[in-house]
């Protein structure tokens, strides 16, 4: 016998422990090299644990525990061949089942046995005086008495609908427990100290989508042909906070201490929903990036996200943070700041609305987006300004993102 002793990997650096949120496979069962046999949670991502060897498998730690890295949790028989016949012995449980259903029949036939002396819900003069006093209706008693007549007891017993604004006290009343995973509680104290630790605002404005909007339904059909890729928003937004974070770059600095921190690149984190939650994996040096590299980029970490192959290094680092609430119907926010950045752009969702343009009512498609930043280090001058120049750059995004030349902006 031949037994390997599988550890917890270290998932990244400053990573010490991890929690086995789920095992994928049971106690004693077969094993193949590289086949993912738990979800293990660490404060920053939830990664699969693969199997380093095909094997009989023994677990050495429950789901819910947490274990440190280097830890053996599990053991591997690799000198175990695969167990055969499984299957059959699975089948003859299925072939047995239908066996049990003429005893169910004769059980179903006994009620029926019972004499009938009075019509099933009829009820007694007594039961009949109060039910008309509770407003109840004999169709809606279950009657206990002979042949189903309704009793005086089943009466007093009985229960209508519940009065308008009233309790319903036949419905269900379960509850369920379940522990928060190791990324949910870290997610929740640092949001909590943020709050408690920060001197966060929020300042809002409003963006005009129009030309966006003709932009990509003038180019999308080529543009997703030449490259692969479709154009939607998050490009224009990311080129648009770039170029106000370098025009502000107060926004785009952090504190450690008594200590500012500031940056001359722009690695912008972008807020992804999926199966474990929002994730926030971040497009390194986003000043470099042209609109085919932002949509590229972003839809690379959102199929890594959706398929839980992210990495704790593809989440950190990030210098600013954009978030959109629009995708889910969002029609404006206070957004929380990722710490250690110190602002948060909100995007929310579009709608159609009338706005003044040059003394004219026109319907636009608009959206509001908010800003939520710390006051420590960013003041109201540099939060509105930056804001500002956000909406600037979407209001005419030709002029300030694209330098005249849309084609050549979009590498068409």
């Amino acid at each position: 016998m031949s037994i390997l002793e599988m550890k917890v990997p270290s998932p990244g650096e400053s990573i010490t422990e991890v929690e086995i949120a789920t095992w994928l496979v049971k106690d004693g069962d077969y094993v193949e090299k590289d086949q993912a046999i738990a979800e293990v949670d660490s404060d920053k991502a939830t990664l699969e644990l693969p199997a380093e060897a095909s094997g009989i498998i023994t677990l050495k730690a429950e789901e819910g525990d947490t274990v440190q890295v280097g830890q053996v949790v599990v053991l591997i028989d690799t000198t175990a061949a695969k167990p055969e016949g499984a299957a059959p012995a699975k089948e003859e449980v299925k072939a047995e089942a239908p066996k049990e259903e003429p005893k169910k029949e004769v059980v179903a036939e006994a009620p029926k046995a019972a004499p009938a002396t009075y019509a099933t819900n009829t009820p007694s003069p007594a039961a009949k005086k109060i039910l008309d006093e509770k407003g109840i209706e004999p169709a809606q008693v279950n009657g206990t008495g002979v042949g189903g007549r309704i009793t005086k007891e089943d009466a007093v017993q009985a229960k209508g609908a519940p009065a308008l604004g009233g309790s319903n006290e036949s419905g269900s009343r379960a509850m369920k427990i379940t522990k928060l995973s190791m990324l949910r509680r870290k997610i929740a104290a640092r949001l909590v100290s943020v709050k408690n630790e920060t001197a966060m605002l929020t300042t809002f404005n409003e963006v005009d989508m129009s030309e966006i909007f003709r932009i990509r339904k003038q180019y999308k059909e080529e543009f997703a042909a030449k490259h692969g890729i479709g154009l939607g928003f998050m490009s224009f937004f990311t080129k648009a906070v770039v170029r106000a974070l370098q025009m502000y770059p107060d926004v785009n600095a952090s504190i450690d201490g008594d200590q500012k921190i500031s940056y001359d690149f722009c690695d912008i984190s972008i807020a992804v929903s999926g199966p474990k939650g929002l994730m926030v994996p971040v497009l390194r040096n986003a000043e470099n990036m042209s609109f085919r590299n932002v949509e590229a980029g972003i839809k690379d970490l959102a199929i890594k996200v959706r398929d839980g192959k992210i990495t704790v290094d593809e989440m950190t680092g990030g210098t600013f943070t954009i978030t959109n609430g629009g995708t889910f119907g969002s029609m404006l926010s206070t957004p929380i700041i990722n710490p250690p950045q110190s602002a948060i752009l909100g995007m929310h969702n579009i709608i159609e609305r009338p706005v003044a343009v040059n003394k004219q009512v026109e319907i636009r498609p608009m959206m509001y987006v908010a800003m939520s930043y710390d006051h420590r280090i960013i003041d109201g001058k540099e939060s509105v300004g930056f804001l500002v120049a956000v909406k600037e750059a979407i209001d005419n995004p030709v002029e300030f993102l694209m330098g005249g030349d849309e084609r050549r902006a979009l590498e068409l």
